[in-house]
């Protein structure tokens, strides 16, 4: 038979769960806290967290989208190159040719679409509930830049296949760039301060004055590299922040009554 035991006291083992498993409920709480794998999960759970009529589990299902999007992404990377001249077919090729490559790209276009949402919706639901308000803060600051990127980030990939809709959509979203104050070369002090459109935040973005090869790679280069690191930085201050501010907040005094 086999002696777990064995597998508990050993080195490798040691170095991963520092602390003894006596039944304890200062021992259960340590074990969580101090162990790499556990200590995203809180150590106990109010009543009221589990109730997804006040959470709406939208910052989980956000989550779970940005999960999916990254594995959809990283195996649709494998199909696609980011030049001019590849892009397009690649995308044929993707939706026509490869097994489940439209399943594929589908998933990774409607869980893009879906998480645009679900992160107004937990915006909404935070701001409804008063979970902005001291001691969280802070942690609404970091929702705020997660908004922000989850939509620069749905900006950025619209550009990647290559077709005429997302050319002119990128051609029309990157020129109100121009307008950007102080950046931008028609924006306020932009021409005081020497923007031209050779040199502006869209000149910066496109990689030029049009919306052509250097605007792919570039796009690219934020939508698969820079974004999705941003974001995952900004996720684990989220999550760690909801741990040190006691966890999800709950309903008022009020609402508990009820």
């Amino acid at each position: 038979m086999f002696n777990f035991s064995k597998v508990t006291k050993s080195q490798v083992w040691e170095s991963v769960f520092r602390h003894p498993y006596e039944d304890t409920n200062r021992n259960r709480m340590l074990q969580i806290l101090d162990n790499v794998f556990l200590h995203l999960h809180p150590t106990k759970i109010p009543r009221y967290a589990t109730d997804v009529g006040f959470t709406w589990g939208m910052g989980g299902i956000t989550f779970l989208l940005f999960l999916v999007l990254t594995v959809t992404g990283v195996l649709l990377m494998f199909y696609y190159r980011p030049t001019a001249e590849f892009a397009y077919d690649d995308m044929n090729y993707l939706q026509h040719d490869v097994p489940f490559g439209l399943f594929m790209r589908n998933m990774h276009r409607w869980a893009a679409h879906l998480m645009v949402i679900t992160v107004w919706l937990h915006m909404f639901r935070v701001f409804m509930t008063g979970s902005y308000k001291p001691p969280r803060e802070f942690n609404w600051g970091i929702g705020v830049i997660l908004l922000t990127l989850t939509l620069l980030l749905s900006f950025t990939g619209y550009l990647l296949p290559w077709d005429q809709l997302a050319i002119w959509a990128v051609t029309v979203g990157t020129n109100m760039a121009r307008a950007t104050p102080i950046l931008g070369h028609e924006g306020p002090l932009g021409p005081e301060l020497g923007m031209r459109a050779d040199n502006d935040v869209r000149f910066a973005l496109l990689g030029g004055t049009v919306v052509g090869p250097a605007a792919l790679m570039r796009f690219y280069v934020l939508h698969v590299i820079f974004l999705p690191i941003a974001i995952s930085v900004f996720i684990a201050v989220h999550f760690w922040r909801v741990r040190k501010d006691g966890g999800i907040s709950g309903p008022r005094p009020s609402d508990k009554k009820k």
